[in-house]
């Protein structure tokens, strides 16, 4: 009896392994059940990492943020701080001459430093710098009077007039005001326009000059310094000065009062209490004493529910997914097995259908691989046997076999004509775009204007193109219509780049021209001016040889403005230079070297200041890179701008040594309308007088009085050009107190009077 049964055991395991590799139902569910477990631990971990989790991530983040924006608002106050011990320290505690009128050169000295100072500080919406029992305040955009300026150009229901006349004219220590709503005049439209201002006013109990400072913060600058974005959804920083003053906040209001009856007066560093639904935390700063509370919603409303609603979904979704996957199993039998017969043929077992099925797309993978692979051989080759065509013969017989195998292709009618193309890419496009994007969307487009064009990326964004001719009476239509299609690529699908470039003459169809066409082209491009209309040039047209605009008087107030810090006017130089060349039509290759001119006369100013050799050559490396890669002269200007900051700014930060070249010239531009002469330059470098006059004249080229000469005209010209005062008013603003000695020196230099000079620009 025994026997029976074990053959019986033995034929119904050989039915469950036949029914389990053959069906493939096992293999259908356990793949389900695969899917069913990723999907049931992915929804565990969200279970787990809850929106309680959640929340207690952000708020760890939210104070990190919080400590961050403090540190932000301490920058901000200690720099408003830094400005006013600078304007302490800036020259003239009176501006009263002996007879008691008020010195007009004085003010406007003033007036210039305090808004050269104001301009790195965005947040500051203005400064006022007045002297008791004088008249006249002093702002960054002028003169005026504190009685206008507080009726008429900053104007507050509350704080009027009278109230700050009073509180300012009175004793009292530096002061910082609650952010108010303030009715501003503006100065170009002369319309009000409404602003949040902080009022900050330095002491005068204890201070260091005689003047009385204002200074207007504008409250929304100041707020985009801190980053608010990173606070949590509802969460808010209020600011109190050091006598629980609120001076601003960054959210909506809320009852502070109350807050601080609850914290029972106690309010201190490191304090926290929990109200209602939000928590509060008190911080004060190490710097200046401010008091920071920091309110943030301490639970999300309806936790319990949520979660609770997260974990009835989870389950549901966990049992409808097994249900569905037993009826999957079953449904999906009979296909598979059909599948398998289709692919494996007779009854493949396991996984052997899987098998058949990646041999299959290997199969493809490769035919796919292959075919391109082959097309990118096939274009490497004719572009290898373009660019070889270009260098002059002889040719090895290799090289000459290649050629004959690639004629029909690029040579295919009796006359060819060579195009070069220059592209720019957008000023806002950071991204690189691959150089066989580029050529392939050239040569599809230009496929249009000739069916057998063909396009060669030759480097960076210069292509060659080629159009095959049957006539040469096809050239003029063929220029029309590449420039059409030039302008159609560009409102395209090259929308956003510049594409420039010029055409040869037709030329026989054979190797031995392509020299000639790619010298005639690659001319065509360095002659083209840089503000041609025209997309597309005629190359064999004749080229504009206008002279460049490069004044040595540019040159030398481009150094003065670089070192003094004023990046605006330096800025306006350069756009001023490389706009008056290309408004002269002059080449490419001119206005390369313009821009090369330009970039070298301040590199040397910078070498010459000690500044750090590794950022120079970087800036160096870049600038190469937009003339000689890209033929950019635009990305080129604004390479020169952004290399003229960094250099100002470097060399306004470094410390002034003795017998310093970057030191002395921005004293000089500084102090040239005072009595400049070699004693004092010596006492202000502690050396002596002949000592100095030998070190300048070897450092500069120019004596000190030539070159002190040459900064007081060149500022004598500007306001010959600019204002109406008289000749000796010039004179004396500009540091010669005899008009004809003024007259005199301008002759000598210019070789023309300074009246003369007025006429002559007014004529013009």
């Amino acid at each position: 009896m025994g026997v029976p049964s074990v053959r019986a055991f033995r034929t119904g395991g050989l039915v469950m392994r036949r029914w389990f590799f053959n069906l493939g139902v096992l293999q259908v569910f356990g793949a389900m059940l695969l899917v069913i477990l990723v999907m049931s631990v992915s929804n565990w971990m969200i279970y787990r990492n809850s929106i309680s989790d959640i929340y207690n991530q952000m708020v760890d983040h939210n104070a990190k943020a919080v400590q961050s924006m403090i540190r932000s608002f301490d920058d901000s106050f200690r720099a408003v701080n830094h400005l006013i011990y600078t304007i302490h320290s800036l020259p003239y505690d009176n501006v009263l001459d002996t007879d008691g009128s008020v010195d007009m050169s004085k003010v406007y000295t003033l007036q210039q430093q305090v808004e050269s100072l104001m301009s790195s500080n965005d947040m500051v919406e203005d400064v006022i710098v007045f002297y008791d029992n004088v008249p006249v305040a002093i702002t960054s955009r002028g003169t005026s009077s504190l009685r206008h300026l507080f009726e008429q150009k900053y104007r507050h229901p509350v704080y009027d007039s009278q109230s700050w006349l009073k509180f300012l004219r009175s004793k009292h220590d530096m002061q910082v005001f609650p952010a108010e709503n303030f009715t501003i005049l503006t100065g170009s439209t002369q319309e009000y326009l409404m602003k949040k201002l902080m009022v900050i006013t330095g002491g005068n109990r204890m201070a260091l000059s005689n003047k009385n400072i204002v200074v207007l913060i504008d409250v929304d600058k100041l707020l985009a310094q801190v980053n608010r974005v990173s606070l949590i959804p509802g969460a808010s920083l209020v600011v109190m000065d050091q006598n629980r003053q609120v001076l601003m906040g960054t959210g909506a209001n809320w009852d502070l009062v109350e807050v601080i009856n609850t914290f029972k007066g106690n309010v201190r560093d490191e304090t926290s209490l929990t109200r209602e639904n939000y928590e509060y935390h008190v911080y004060q700063s190490d710097y200046n004493g401010f008091i920071y509370i920091h309110r943030v919603p301490y639970q999300f409303q309806n936790l319990e529910s949520v979660t609770r609603a997260n974990r009835s979904i989870i389950l549901t979704s966990i049992a409808s997914a097994l249900i569905l996957s037993a009826l999957l199993s079953v449904y999906l039998h009979r296909p598979v097995r059909n599948i398998l017969r289709l692919l494996g043929g007779g009854s493949s077992k396991g996984n052997d259908f899987r098998k058949i099925y990646s041999g299959i797309v290997k199969l493809q993978t490769e035919n796919q691989q292959y075919r391109s692979r082959q097309q990118f051989l096939d274009s490497e080759l004719r572009r290898a046997v373009f660019l070889r065509a270009l260098e002059e013969p002889p040719h090895s017989e290799e090289e000459l076999r290649e050629m004959e195998t690639c004629k029909p292709d690029l040579l295919p009618h009796r006359y060819f004509v060579m195009g070069a193309l220059l592209l720019e890419r957008p000023a806002a496009d950071g991204d690189t775009v691959p150089a066989g994007t580029l050529s392939a969307v050239l040569q599809r487009e230009l496929r249009n204007v000739r069916p057998d064009a063909v396009v060669v990326h030759v480097r960076a964004l210069r292509f060659l193109a080629l159009f095959p001719l049957r006539e040469t009476g096809e050239r003029p239509t063929l220029l029309r219509r590449l420039r059409e299609a030039v302008s159609a690529m560009e409102q395209g699908a090259l929308e956003g780049w510049r594409i420039r470039g010029c055409l040869s003459k037709a030329y026989g169809a054979d190797f031995r021209h392509f020299p000639e066409a790619y010298e005639e082209v690659r001319e065509g491009m360095y002659n083209r001016p840089v503000n041609a209309e025209e997309a597309i040039l005629d190359a064999a047209g004749r080229a504009d040889r206008r002279g460049m605009h490069l004044p040595l008087d540019q040159l030398e107030k481009l150094s003065n403005c670089l070192i003094g810090g004023k990046h605006e006017e330096t800025a306006a130089i350069i756009r001023d230079i490389l706009q008056r060349n290309a408004g002269q039509n002059i080449g490419l290759r001119r206005m390369e070297h313009v821009a090369r001119t330009l970039f070298y006369h301040m590199f040397r100013l910078a070498e010459a200041s000690g500044l750090d050799g590794d950022a120079l050559e970087a800036l160096e490396r870049r600038f190469h890179r937009a003339l000689e890669e890209e033929g950019d002269i635009g990305r080129a200007e604004r390479i020169l701008i952004e290399a003229a900051g960094h250099i100002g700014s470097r060399i306004r930060a470094v410390k002034p040594d003795r017998l310093n070249p970057a030191f002395i010239s921005q004293y000089i531009e500084l102090h040239y309308m005072e009595d400049l002469y070699l004693d004092h330059m010596a006492e202000v470098l502690g050396t002596t007088p002949k000592y100095f006059s030998n070190y300048f004249k070897k450092t500069f080229g120019v004596t000190f009085v030539d070159y002190l000469s040459k900064v007081r005209l060149a500022h004598a010209r500007e306001l010959l050009r600019n204002t109406t005062l008289s000749i000796a008013e010039v004179g004396e603003r500009v540091g010669y107190l005899n008009a004809s000695t003024f007259a005199t020196t301008f002759k000598k230099y210019y070789g023309i009077s300074p009246s003369d000079f007025r006429k002559q620009e007014l004529g013009a």
